[in-house]
């Protein structure tokens, strides 16, 4: 089964979360991929996962979160 950008772009974020400076070159990176509901997604994926440690990053490349 084929992997989505979006899929993709998470895993990466997993893998490279360890460091703020690999985190944001790869977020930067998805957003460039990802669609604009796809990127609402990752806000809130991202927010979820590694919003104590980078939400002024995701913030930053990503604005703020959508409502739900």
């Amino acid at each position: 089964m084929k992997m989505t950008m979006l899929e993709y772009s998470k895993m990466i974020l997993e893998k490279v979360s360890f460091d703020a400076s690999l985190f944001e070159n790869e977020l930067r990176k998805s957003k460039r991929s990802l669609i604009e509901n796809e990127i609402d997604e990752l806000r809130n994926w991202c927010s979820d996962n590694f919003g104590e440690r980078y939400q002024a990053t995701i913030h930053k490349h990503l604005g703020n979160r959508a409502n739900k």
